[in-house]
């Protein structure tokens, strides 16, 4: 394979095509389908199996079409959240599956279209929204949320140590003329940063896009919710495979999975358990995979990659 092929692999294929163990007659969800490179391998090892491929961006599920055609009938695209799982499995009269595999990072495809409003290289309106048709975009975050909210959202989901200058320099801006554009909004955030912050290597808009990106999508909560779904409609022996990107998502999920893995929830300090719960997946592995020093090569993206798996019992 030249590196051009395997640029366009996704992130940890292999490891998670192994965690999945597919069976070819298993029902699998691919909860994040984004360019279909990990549902191809997927579908590819089925043969009376199926696999449900869901993503919120329609454009996703369109490209998918030509990639998909030799497995056709074995799939089944769905546009929706997968912070929506219940429901979206519910109304395909699925009720337990043999594996799920979610890539929580944001679909390269988004990324390069300039015109969707995720960059801070390209100028363009403020949208941000992974669902085209989905109501809350970057503008109304950016223009119509308190400046104590944008500051709130700027230290959790950006880890911005400038929240309160860059919010204060947004709610100064937008109070002579609304903020438009992606431009608009890079010059507003470095001119609120220090000279020395400018000058690190890290872009300075960075982890404001992030922040405000998370809010318009829900993102963590997304997460969450597919995290208290996705356990219960695994048959027993199925996997969960999550990769995720950020230390906000990493965190949210290996604290579920341990908390699905030690099933009591009493008070740390109970000197025993009172609650009767019991642990409802085994983890696979104690700590995250990563990427080794091959993909690396290939895939820098893959460098904050980190995949966790469980095993329903």
């Amino acid at each position: 394979m030249d590196k051009q092929d395997f640029s366009h692999r996704p992130v940890l294929l292999d490891p998670c095509i192994d965690a999945l163990q597919i069976k070819p007659e298993g029902i699998y969800v691919d909860g994040t389908l984004g360019r279909a490179g990990h549902a191809v391998e997927i579908a590819a090892r089925l043969t009376t199996g199926r696999l449900i491929c869901i993503d919120r961006d329609q454009a996703a599920l369109d490209a998918a079409e030509d990639k998909l055609a030799p497995w056709r009938a074995q799939v089944t695209l769905v546009h929706g959240n997968f912070g929506d799982l219940t429901e979206l499995l519910g109304a395909r009269a699925i009720t337990a599956v043999d594996g799920m595999l979610f890539d929580l990072g944001v679909s390269s495809p988004q990324l390069d279209d300039a015109a969707r409003g995720f960059s801070y290289r390209a100028d363009a309106p403020l949208d941000m929204r992974m669902d085209q048709g989905s109501a809350l975009t970057a503008y109304d975050v950016v223009n119509g949320w308190p400046e104590e909210e944008l500051r709130g959202i700027l230290y959790r989901y950006g880890e911005e140590r400038y929240a309160p200058r860059i919010a204060g320099a947004i709610a100064r801006a937008r109070q002579n003329v609304p903020i438009e554009t992606t431009l608009e909004l890079v010059e507003i955030i470095k001119s609120a940063m220090p000279a020395a912050a400018l000058r690190e290597k890290q872009h300075p808009a960075k982890r404001s896009f992030q922040a405000i990106r998370i809010a318009v999508n829900d993102e963590l909560g997304a997460v969450e919710r597919m995290l208290a779904d996705a356990v219960p409609r695994l048959k027993s022996g199925g996997r969960l495979a999550i990769i995720s990107f950020h230390s906000l998502e990493d965190r949210i999920v290996k604290a579920a999975l341990a908390q699905y893995a030690s099933g009591c929830t009493c008070p740390p300090d109970f000197p025993v358990c009172v609650c009767g719960k019991k642990p409802v997946v085994r983890l696979v592995s104690r700590k995250p995979i990563v990427a080794d020093a091959a993909e690396l090569e290939y895939n820098p993206r893959a460098r904050s990659a980190k995949l966790r798996v469980a095993e329903k019992r």
